[in-house]
This record gives structure tokens, sequence and C-alpha cells, in this order.
């Protein structure tokens, strides 16, 4: 099996290029693939397998959860091609349901991992591996990019501007929900999550029932409350607790189902495996076993659902 590595040169300021590059020294079968900006992996991978239609390749994500939707994305329909990652990111997110970035960043147990089919999500014509997301936490995010380069605020400071600015601007969203055909919500709500993975934002266990391979999404969704609450529920929110303690059955809103209907207002923005999309209408889908995932054998167990 040809196992390529897809690298983003600058990564860690170029760190995890000079990591990989002496990792891989003296292998056979091994190659680097060195990105030249976004989705350019998608768009290399693509080619290359529409080119070798039968050749057998292992494409291995070197970074987080952005990365790995860029290889999976290249990967995903074409019949002889798999991936697994090489876990360099800040995230992480996605392969947390495995058991973590510590199961993922061992060169020789990526190279003899076995595959197994996942699930993927088709988000109107993107595909998607891990969290579709919207609300509080999209407002977040679309802050911390906006402040990342400014003195003061941006920095390591940038995810706590971004959560100021969202519990100032963004307690109560426009949006309706649908999960197959049926409207969950209609209206106005903090948050929601649409999953196929477990976790979201590094460390937020959004859907802990979340299984990559049942053929399912997890839908959940919290309506609008206040600040008070919202402190009161970010503890079990964070620790996955949240679906099952009967403080939040109120406003929780909880389903599983095989395609979900966003509807918003203009103006409206999500995000796609931590990518900020915009839009008025999304249209969500579960692929069942569309990625082929090679899983090195587990050095840390999972938490069970």
């Amino acid at each position: 099996m040809q196992h390529i590595f897809v690298v983003n040169p600058t990564a860690g300021g170029g760190e995890v290029l000079e990591t990989i590059q002496k990792a891989l020294a003296g292998r056979e079968n091994c190659e680097i693939y060195q990105t030249k900006g976004p989705r350019d992996a998608t768009q290399y991978i693509r080619a290359r397998c529409e080119a070798n239609p039968e050749e057998e390749i292992c494409y291995v994500a070197c970074g987080g959860d952005g990365t790995i939707n860029e290889v999976a994305s290249g990967v995903a329909g074409s019949p002889h091609a798999s991936m697994t990652v090489y876990a360099c990111g800040s995230g992480n997110d996605f392969v947390k349901v495995f058991g973590g970035k510590e199961n993922f960043v061992d060169i020789d147990a990526l190279l003899t991992a076995r595959e197994r089919r996942i699930d993927l999500l088709k988000v109107n014509d993107r595909w998607c591996v891990n969290v579709f997301n919207f609300g509080f936490d999209t407002c977040v995010a679309r802050t911390m990019i906006k402040v990342k380069s400014k003195p003061v605020i941006g920095g390591k400071r940038a995810y706590t501007t971004g959560v100021v600015t969202a519990l100032v601007t963004a307690m109560r969203n426009q949006c309706n929900v649908k999960v197959d055909g049926e409207y969950i919500h209609k209206g106005t709500m903090l948050l929601c999550t649409v999953a196929n993975g477990q976790y979201v934002g590094g460390a937020f266990r959004c859907a802990p029932r979340g299984i990559v391979d049942d053929g399912l999404i997890e839908v959940c969704l919290v309506k609008p409350i206040s600040r008070i609450k919202f402190v009161q529920l970010l503890g079990p929110y964070t620790n996955g607790q949240h679906l099952d303690d009967p403080k939040f059955q109120s406003v929780i809103v909880y389903r599983r189902g095989t395609v979900v209907e966003v509807e918003a207002p203009e103006g409206f923005a999500a995000s796609l495996d931590g990518e900020i999309v915009e839009g008025t209408y999304f249209k969500v889908e579960i692929c069942p076993g569309a990625l082929r995932f090679a899983v090195p054998e587990l050095k840390t167990v999972p938490d069970p659902a």
C-alpha cells in the first residue's frame, strides 16, 4: 500500500514537515505532498484518483480537522483510495472518537493501520467529516478569525474575545431546523450541532452518543437560555452529560435522523468542520460507509458513549 502524507509546509513554522520528513526517511512506499493553499489537498487527491483509478493509496492527513476534511473530500467516492490521520493540529476533534490524537502520532502504527468504513455528512454539495454547527459557537469562530492578528484582543486571547462577543450578540439566533421532514424547532435558538463525530471546539463533547458508522446523524439543539443558565450548562456540555441531565431537558432538543434541513435568514453562517460557510438553506444528509478510514491499534480507549 502506498502512503502519501499530505502536509501544509508552513504548519508549526515548518516543524511538522521537518518531523515527517525525518520519520519517513528511508521508508519505501511513502511520499509527501506539500499543499499549496486552501483546498489544494482536495484538488490534488481527486486529480490523482481520476488519473489512476486502480491505484491503491492511503492518504495521511497531517493536521487537524480542517486538513482531515480536505483529504476526506478528495478521497470520498474513489473506491481504491483511503485515508488516515497524523494528528498534529490544534483541535483534533474528530479522532477523539477513536481515543484521541495519541493513537494517531505513531508513524509505524499508521502504516499498518486497519481500514474500516465510516460515514460522512454531505452538506449541500460539500463533505463534512465531523460536525456541522451553528449559532453561538459559530459567532465565536467568526470573531476569532477577525481578531486573531490584532493586538490585545487577538492571539491567545482570540477565543476569549470570541466568547465575550457571542455572549453579547449571539444568545438568540434565528433559524428553523427540520429532521427527516419534521420541524424540531422554529424561531430562535442558542446553538445547534449536527454531528457525525462527538466533539467540537477542541473540548466540547456535543454528541456523546455519536457513532461514526451507524448511518445516523446526531442533532442537538439548545433553545435560548439566560447567561446564568448558559454558565450552568457549560460543564455538562463540555463533559458530554447534557443529554442525560434533567436540569436541561426543557431547553435541549435531541434527535437522530438521516436528513437535516436548516432554513435561515440572510447573513446566516455555520461552521463545517471548523470552516465558516454562509447561506440561507443547508441540507445535511448521512452517507453511510462513504469513507475508507484506517485506524491504528488503540493505545488509549475511547470514552463510552
